[in-house]
């Protein structure tokens, strides 16, 4: 699919696939490793740049990091 968009002066074509590629991730509609090749970038070029706008890489809820962290110690007492 292509999708073909003017874009405002001083926003590069690659700015503009990274902003959407942020953003698709963001909102859970992309993961991470799709948004990074979308974004043209290493996914963990694409993490760096995910902290620099203060953006998470990990979308767990309080209940479920507890679980996960849960789920990893049982895992190390193994």
């Amino acid at each position: 699919m292509n999708l073909v968009c003017e874009l405002p002066m001083g926003i590069s074509e690659n700015e503009a696939k990274l902003f959407l590629a942020i953003k698709l991730y963001e909102i859970n509609k992309i993961y991470l490793g799709k948004a990074a090749k979308l974004a043209g970038y290493s996914k963990s070029a694409f993490i760096e740049v995910l902290g620099q706008y203060k953006i998470p890489i990990f979308n767990y809820s309080a209940e479920e990091l507890r679980e996960e962290i849960i789920t990893q110690l049982s895992k190390a007492d193994n």
